[in-house]
């Protein structure tokens, strides 16, 4: 086995591949799936033991709809995960529903069947850069220290940790340096979803419009006139919640789990810097604190909650916003506003600029009609100071607005497809990734999925 000198230490060279692909999230893990579907050696480099990011990992289900005809790998996820078992569609929203244990499965076969590699439980330490490019990065494994070669890198790790370690400059946060609020999203088992959703459409309740039994949703925002208020309010007099508890709340059926539901929530107060690994931390410990009053609030005041108990807390916080690269081109909300097409389009995007910002920052912005999109420019991808690099996911090059629309999950795996292609591209061609035409790309991906 070859070894790789890092600071004074012979540190194993455990992989040489076409695509090094760090962070097995929603981005990453179909980035792999198309570089692998393009022919080229891929590795999947993931810090836990589970694909798909925050969509399992953070228990972010369901999937946000889309409008706009999504890419090839997008529909091979639903495909499958529908294969086995797990309805993806309530008939009435264009919401991609799953349970994350159901998703987590379906992505690594769908690598694994096609030659792909997945390193788990690997920390991504640094990188060795040589003349503009990464040659290798560094994990800490089970093993110690090890190390990676390879042709391509693609940095899905939501926090733009490899290109932050390979120089590439980076924004965080609004013009205040405030990043988006986070959440700490639980499951809760034993609920009697028919005694529930009676409970809520007796109520009048005009918020979930989802007509199909198999699947519902329930929510709570203060002042919106939804008819659960009036039950937090109660228990909040009674001390049984506290009023940070009644920020946000809202809960989804998972498809497969009849008893269960996942709770998009709580919202972390008072963490105005995701960035910062201290405050993290406090958002942990706070966070569990809400998960437990809100566990215990349900079965006393909620039909259809009497025998419910909480099932199991997320795994990771629920990270909406931190670092953003600046790439060759900074998509901003005004693109949003003209629904801008680009020569190098190589995704799009119809999501309103969905802000769950401190300090409540908004833009004034018309939300998309059915069949109206931006598109998100290869450029937004890449970098000018690493050859053979390419981003994929919430911190493409993007001002702060514009992040809010871009990183919902059906549009981050379009992403995937188009950085998978162009990592087969660049290596087929002898080209480097932030050179790549992003035309002959958007050209590809046309041909392909009729785009």
């Amino acid at each position: 086995m070859s070894t790789l000198s890092f600071f004074g230490r012979e540190v194993p060279v455990i992989y040489d591949v076409d695509c090094v692909v760090v962070g097995g999230g929603t981005g990453g893990a179909a980035t792999a799936i198309s570089a692998l579907e393009e022919n080229i050696s891929t590795l999947v480099v993931e810090k836990t033991i589970s694909l798909g990011g925050t969509q399992t990992n953070s228990l972010v289900s369901p999937m946000m709809p889309t409008h706009v005809k999504t890419q090839r790998i997008n529909v091979l996820i639903t495909e499958r995960l529908n294969k086995e078992n797990v309805k993806t569609n309530d008939g009435t929203t264009a919401c991609s529903w799953f349970n994350v244990e159901s998703l987590n499965y379906v992505l690594e076969q769908l690598i694994t069947e096609r030659g792909g590699s997945i390193l788990y439980d690997a920390n991504f330490i640094d990188c060795v850069k040589e003349h503009g490019k990464i040659t290798h990065i560094i994990v800490n494994t089970c093993n110690g220290l090890a190390a990676i070669s390879g042709k391509t890198f693609v940095d899905a790790t939501a926090d733009a940790v490899l290109s932050r370690s390979a120089g590439v400059e980076v924004v965080s946060g609004n013009k205040d340096g405030e990043n988006q609020q986070i959440s700490f999203r639980f499951e809760m088992g034993g609920i009697d979803i028919p005694e529930l959703r009676t409970f809520i459409l007796s109520q009048n309740e005009t918020f979930c419009k989802i007509e199909n039994p198999d699947f519902f949703e329930i929510a709570m925002v203060p002042g919106k006139g939804h008819v659960l208020e009036p039950y937090f309010r109660e228990a909040l007099a009674n001390d049984d919640l506290q009023e940070d508890d009644l920020r946000y709340f809202q809960a989804f059926t998972q498809p497969g789990k009849p008893t269960v539901m996942s709770f998009n929530c709580p919202h972390i107060p008072g963490i105005t810097k995701t960035t910062d690994p201290k405050l993290r931390s406090e958002a942990v410990v706070k966070g569990r604190q809400m998960i437990r009053r809100l566990a215990a609030f349900l079965p006393k005041y909620i039909p259809g909650f009497q025998n419910a108990f909480l099932l199991k807390e997320a795994n990771q916080l629920g990270i909406r916003e931190s670092y953003r690269i600046v790439g060759q081109y900074v998509l901003t909300e005004q693109d949003y506003v003209d629904r801008a097409r680009f020569q190098d389009g190589i995704a799009r995007g119809d999501w309103y600029i969905d802000v769950h910002s401190v300090t409540k920052e908004s833009v004034n912005e018309a939300k998309f009609s059915r069949g109206e999109y931006y598109e998100i420019p290869y450029r937004s991808l890449i970098t000018f100071e690493v050859e053979n690099l390419v981003v994929v996911g919430r911190h493409i090059s993007s001002t702060f607005l514009m992040q809010a629309s871009l990183r919902i999950q059906p549009t981050v795996r379009d992403m995937g497809q188009a950085a998978g292609m162009a990592c087969a591209y660049s290596i087929k061609n002898n080209m480097a990734l932030n050179t790549l035409n992003g035309a002959h790309l958007k050209q590809q991906l046309q041909m392909v999925e009729e785009f």
